[in-house]
């Protein structure tokens, strides 16, 4: 890894340590709500709670971003679970050049399940993903053949581009 990119990295990390505490001290300082009482009525009453997982532990979000210029990453079931889709967001278009490089065979690897599945080849289409230069705001997929369907919802998986590497990804 280039200086330059440890430097950013290192930046990165400490930038969101700052971000991180200072909204903790925020937490702590804000009084807390009553709890609703346990009646059906009461809990209903109240305003709809939206839970959206945190994809990434730690600083693998930073990391992410800070080294190969890309956030959003996903893992979804499709086609009723016989296609894996892997996408992502690009930041960075140079960054990310190596996720769409056409050299690099892409694979997801699911320890749980003992398998690694590989990007299917159509005929008259070619491989499922996608190739062009990235550009910045703009998402870009892969999709892997699961046959059998061994790779399940919940499962944590790997995606190896080269020497891209996302580990420990929840499937959708």
């Amino acid at each position: 890894m280039s200086n330059i990119n440890r430097t950013v990295l290192l930046l990165a990390m400490l930038l969101a340590d700052l971000g991180l505490a200072s909204s903790a001290q925020a937490q702590t300082s804000a009084p807390q709500p009553k709890e609703a009482s346990g009646s059906p009525a009461a809990r209903s009453a109240g305003t709809p709670v939206s839970y959206r997982p945190n994809r990434f532990a730690g600083r693998a979000g930073l990391y992410y971003r800070a080294v190969w210029g890309v956030d959003s990453l996903t893992v979804k079931l499709a086609e009723s679970g016989e296609i894996i889709r892997f996408s992502w967001r690009v930041l960075d278009p140079d960054r990310a050049a190596t996720l769409s490089n056409q050299k690099l065979e892409p694979s997801l690897i699911d320890p749980q399940a003992g398998v690694s599945l590989v990007v299917p080849t159509v005929e008259n289409i070619g491989m499922l993903r996608q190739t062009e230069a990235p550009a910045a705001g703009k998402s870009y997929w892969i999709a892997f053949s699961n046959k059998g369907r061994r790779v399940k919802r919940g499962d944590r998986v790997d995606v190896v581009i080269g020497p891209f590497r996302a580990e420990g990804l929840g499937v959708d």
